[in-house]
């Protein structure tokens, strides 16, 4: 993973607060999709390892892992973005995020790169139908390698599938 240099000239005026010109966020792949969430959500990113299913959770709810003796909960992304469970391998990875207090486990395909982005530059999703996908995406932007589509992360635990099923409720039940 190469980190782009967050000191770089992003043409905004120098106000005394240079370092709130960009947000940083850690892409992400799922398939083709290159995908996003706050670097400062993101506490660790590990390889894939055995994880303990739990019975009664959503299908993207892939079971728990004994992180130093956290249960961390964690999210089968592909899933959850209704494109069919991951055939998980020693080569994916688990993106260990804090979400309101608590740590989550993000399962992708592989981690891209730190991508340093200007607000300005940050556009709304696009919302023709009723997706539940876009409901838990807080923007798009364009970098060199492609788009990326930025995960709004309290959302992506809150926001009910069909099922009415929300991985806020299986993640306070695995915490407990």
């Amino acid at each position: 993973m190469s980190a782009q240099s967050p000191t770089k000239d992003t043409g905004a005026a120098d106000d005394g607060h240079a370092g709130d010109a960009l947000h940083q966020f850690i892409s992400f792949a799922i398939g083709d999709d290159q995908y996003g969430v706050d670097i400062m959500a993101v506490r660790e990113i590990k390889g894939w390892s055995q994880i303990n299913p739990l019975p009664g959770q959503p299908d993207y709810m892939r079971g728990v892992l004994n992180l130093r003796g956290a249960m961390v909960p964690i999210v089968d992304l592909r899933c959850r973005f209704g494109q069919g469970m991951t055939e998980a391998t020693p080569l994916h990875v688990v993106i260990v995020t804090q979400i309101s207090g608590r740590p989550i486990g993000l399962l992708a395909d592989q981690v891209l790169d730190i991508v340093d982005v200007e607000p300005t530059r940050i556009q709304p999703v696009p919302r023709i139908a009723e997706a539940a996908q876009a409901d838990f995406l807080s923007g798009l932007v364009n970098i060199d390698s492609g788009m990326v589509a930025l995960i709004d992360l309290p959302r992506l635990l809150t926001v009910s599938m069909a099922d009415g099923a929300s991985l806020e409720t299986g993640a306070r039940h695995a915490a407990a």
